[in-house]
């Protein structure tokens, strides 16, 4: 038996993938140089005491490693076995974690656990992405069953309301990176579409909401929003159901609001701008009839989807912006007109990224060098050592050293992607890609929120951004993992 397990240990040593780990201590190192950037403060001697963010980010580093070799010890089967466990275990300490009477910047999603702070959201993005490949790679799971995708939903939705309950909506988000692998495992795409279409919808709608055309009551965002609707019910038609029907309803549609724009030019015909929107609702509701109507006749039920997608559209558009005006908080309505350039306000919400792209930008091609930046040693940038940590990297790294730390990012995913695509078991292959899509949500959406190209969610940068839970929490999704790869060959 000794024999076998010094055979299975070697076995793992022998298969791990070696470039992955090393993509990892490099991600570590840069992130230490960075945090060591960000939190030094002038006068500082000892960048390695304890007392210092640099010097404790060198004990997170270490536990890190340390969790990292001991996951690669055990056996590969543990995680199958044990993946609804672990994620009921860490959904009930998100339940309890809810009445947390410790507060954190108005924030209830960490356990004070005397000197220590643990933020269990973090870690239940390992847990749940090893319940979602235990339920998709059941005998007979398909994706495309609704019942079979409910669940699916279900498995992300419990950690989503929990975490949203904590205050802590940003890292709640993060789960919506798991559509990324439902897409790969087969989901449709027209439901990656939808997505993509709300989010074009509250951006056009929000941003464009108090534009008026030709100085008439008419909102141009709304205008838009309804116009949007039909044309891509249209497009959908085209691609699921009948070429001829779609060119018939797009000539309906766009005809009806030419013609009904073209008159409102007519000086005595002016007042018929006011009623343009009302138009585009009266054109929604004759594309829903016909479409209705032809499902009826055809038989078709794709026609009875698309409809459905139509009403779903103006709900949401509606229904976002009744949240939008009465239901958020000033200082979250204030980021999303800072986002959509509605706002500049350069003192309040925008502040931090204003302060963070001055950083960046100062840095220029090659950066001011290794504790030489200016405007992070002088506390410009609010959480410049957390969620804004990028902006050290731009500005002592420069604009070389920023397309290294992304060029290491992106060997990291695409690693990841030729890694689950070699495993034989649905569980690796789910598991691989709900790891990668994890990652490439958390660095899309942080580099971003700092240069101003994504909203302010506060989410951390994957091994740059000080703290011990997100960097646990991470090290845990990348090796289980490897160490589901390590075992792909052995018979478990």
């Amino acid at each position: 038996m000794v024999q076998q397990a010094d055979k299975k240990e070697q076995s793992v040593l022998r298969n791990i993938d070696w470039w992955t780990v090393l993509i990892y201590i490099a991600l570590l190192s840069f992130g230490w140089i960075s945090v060591c950037g960000a939190s030094y403060s002038y006068g500082e001697t000892d960048i390695f005491s304890l007392s210092t963010r640099s010097g404790m980010q060198i004990v997170w580093i270490v536990t890190s490693i340390m969790l990292g070799l001991f996951i690669l010890l055990l056996d590969a089967r543990f995680y199958d076995t044990f993946a609804f466990v672990i994620f009921g275990l860490f959904l009930l300490l998100l339940f309890a974690t809810i009445f947390n009477p410790h507060s954190i910047k108005g924030s209830r999603s960490w356990l004070v656990l005397g000197p220590l702070r643990l933020q269990p959201a973090e870690f239940a993005k390992f847990a749940t992405a090893l319940a979602q490949a235990k339920l998709m790679s059941a005998y007979g799971y398909d994706i495309r069953q609704w019942r079979h995708f409910a669940a699916a939903l279900l498995v992300i939705l419990l950690p989503m309301v929990c975490i949203v309950l904590q205050r802590e909506t940003g890292s709640a988000l993060v789960y919506l990176a798991f559509f990324l692998m439902f897409y790969r495992e087969g989901m449709p795409g027209s439901i990656l579409f939808t997505g993509v279409a709300m989010v074009v919808y509250f951006v056009v709608g929000i941003r464009y909401a108090e534009v008026f055309i030709g100085g008439s009551t008419a909102s141009l965002g709304e205008f838009a929003v309804l116009l949007l609707v039909q044309l891509f019910s249209i497009g959908m038609v085209w691609v699921y159901c009948n070429h001829r029907v779609a060119v018939r309803i797009l000539l309906l549609c766009v005809g009806v609001t030419l013609l009904s724009y073209l008159l409102s030019l007519i000086p005595f015909l002016s007042i018929l701008t006011s009623y343009l929107v009302y138009v585009q609702i009266g054109l929604l509701v004759v594309l829903l009839g016909w479409l209705v109507w032809e499902g009826l006749g055809s038989r078709l039920r794709n026609y009875y989807f698309i409809a459905l997608f139509a009403v779903g559209s103006a709900g949401f558009y509606y229904g976002a912006d009744f949240i939008m005006q009465n239901v958020m908080e000033p200082h979250q309505r204030s980021r999303i007109n800072v986002l959509l350039g509605l706002d500049e306000d350069l003192r309040g919400a925008g502040y931090n990224v204003h302060q963070s792209e001055i950083a960046i930008g100062s840095g220029g091609l090659e950066g001011k060098g290794f504790l030489n930046g200016t405007q992070t040693k002088l506390k410009f940038v609010p959480e410049q050592d957390t969620d804004f940590i990028f902006c050290t990297v731009g500005e002592e790294e420069g604009f070389l050293g920023s397309a290294g730390v992304l060029l290491l990012f992106l060997a990291l995913i695409l690693r990841l992607i030729w890694l689950s695509e070699r495993q034989p078991s649905t569980f690796g292959r789910v598991y691989g890609y709900s790891v990668l899509s994890i990652f490439l949500f958390h660095v899309f959406i942080n580099v971003g929120m700092v240069l101003g190209l994504t909203p302010v969610i506060g989410i951390p940068l994957p091994f740059f951004s000080y703290g011990g839970s997100s960097l646990w929490g991470f090290t845990f999704l990348l090796f289980i993992f490897l160490r589901l790869d390590a075992s792909r060959h052995l018979r478990i």
